[in-house]
């Protein structure tokens, strides 16, 4: 698909993102690096990388092939970080610690910057920080990630700017209804992460049926499932065949028993939530390192 022709969804500062990309979770920097030069060779626009990651000089490294081989240019990449839990709390330490992510990116600017999760005693002036980092012209848009609608609520409550963006964990097995209705009834944009429930849905029954039924793989009914409901979608492969595919869900409709049939495999499930962090009081929790392949 023409990167000017994919569908779009309008943020509430105006600034239009891409309705798919490709996010990097679990990659190594070499794999980022060739992940995100074969997407963007392939007319994915929205790239989604965290410092917690351990991958951002991968995805620059990436990004900065793309345009030197294929002629693609810097405002053609829809480019979103992350605040790293352990960076959080501190104004000054904030600041510098995202200037350093982007000399690892290879930019002077994110288009969207996100808390990567709502760290205890610290996320509101983490947030502080960030507006900061907008009104500065380093990132186009801010929001944050896995916020539920209490920590949501009392970031709203002491900072100036309404988030762009909630990231969440978001596919067949995981609605987090709740939060999605708050983030709408807010003008707030909802992104999944994990589309694919981390590949468990890809054997079930059910989309297997459907997809039958489209002639499509069970991956792609699983994002079509999810751009039907509204969402920004990441999905993440380091395969360039599945890349592909994944973007040829423009070209058919679920139809509404088909869309309530997935939606009733409702399972609610975190893969990953508070009281697996020790920010939440847990010290038994993974704690706030960059994460490597091999411990996420």
């Amino acid at each position: 698909m023409n990167q000017n022709m994919q569908p779009q969804i309008e943020l509430n500062n105006g600034v239009k993102i891409p309705q798919l990309g490709l996010g990097v979770w679990k990659s190594t920097i070499e794999d980022a690096a060739n992940a995100v030069h074969a997407a963007l060779r392939n007319g994915y626009v929205l790239i989604d990388t965290a410092k917690q990651y351990g991958n951002e000089a991968g995805v620059g490294k990436g990004i900065q092939a793309a345009i030197k081989e294929d002629g693609i240019k810097r405002d053609d990449v829809f480019l979103t970080t992350k605040i790293f839990n352990g960076d959080q709390g501190d104004y000054d330490h904030v600041r510098q610690a995202f200037e350093e992510q982007l000399k690892a990116l290879q930019t002077d600017h994110v288009d969207l910057l996100l808390e990567h999760w709502p760290v205890d005693g610290k996320y509101n002036e983490t947030w502080r920080a960030m507006e900061a980092i907008l009104k500065d012209g380093q990132a186009r848009a801010i929001g944050v990630s896995n916020f539920n609608n209490e920590r949501l609520t009392d970031l709203m409550d002491h900072g100036t700017i309404i988030p762009a963006v909630n990231q969440i964990e978001f596919n067949p097995h995981i609605h987090q209804q709740a939060i999605v209705d708050f983030d709408r009834s807010h003008g707030i944009k909802l992104e999944a992460w994990s589309p694919l429930g981390s590949g468990t849905l890809l054997r079930n029954p059910v989309v297997n049926k459907i997809a039958e039924a489209h002639n499509k793989s069970a991956a792609q009914v699983e994002l079509r499932w999810g751009l039907q409901h509204g969402m920004i979608e990441l999905a993440k492969t380091i395969h360039e065949q599945r890349m592909k595919e994944n973007m040829e869900i423009f070209d058919f409709t679920l139809s509404a028993a088909e869309m309530k049939e997935i939606d009733e495999l409702d399972q609610e499930k975190h893969s990953l939530w508070y009281h697996d962090f020790q920010w939440n009081g847990n010290p038994d929790g993974i704690g706030d390192y960059v994460a490597t392949p091999d411990k996420w």
